[in-house]
C-alpha cells in the first residue's frame, strides 16, 4: 500500500474516531445533564457541524476509486463547477446526498 493510500485511511479513521467520541459525549450529556443551565432549558437539535472541502473529498476520492471518476465529473457539473474547489461550501451536503447513491461500479 502506497504512502498515500495509508495516509487517507489514516485520515478516515481519525474522522471516524472524532465522530465517535463526540457521539459518546452527547449521550453522556442527554443522560447526567451536563450541559450548562442555559442549554438545560432549549432543548434545540445542536446544528449540524459545516462539512470542509477536505472532508468532501475524502468520501468523492472513495467513489472514485470504486469507478465513478464519470459519475463525480457530471455531479460537479451539475453544481456548476469542474473540480470540487470550485462548488460553494453551501452545497457540500447535497453533493454527497448525490454521491452517496451511487453503486459499487465493479
Amino acid at each position: 500500500m502506497g504512502k498515500i493510500s495509508e495516509l487517507d485511511m489514516a485520515i478516515r479513521d481519525l474522522r471516524s474516531a472524532a465522530a465517535t467520541i463526540n457521539d459518546v459525549a452527547d449521550t453522556l450529556t442527554e443522560m447526567f445533564g451536563t450541559e450548562s443551565a442555559d442549554n438545560s432549558h432549549n432543548p434545540a437539535t445542536p446544528a449540524e457541524p459545516a462539512l470542509t472541502l477536505e472532508q468532501v473529498r475524502a468520501v468523492l476520492a472513495n467513489k472514485s476509486r470504486q469507478g465513478h471518476t464519470a459519475e463525480i465529473r457530471a455531479l460537479l457539473q451539475k453544481y456548476g463547477a469542474s473540480k470540487l474547489s470550485g462548488i460553494a461550501p453551501a452545497n457540500y451536503k447535497a453533493l454527497l446526498a448525490d454521491v452517496e447513491v451511487l453503486t459499487d461500479a465493479t
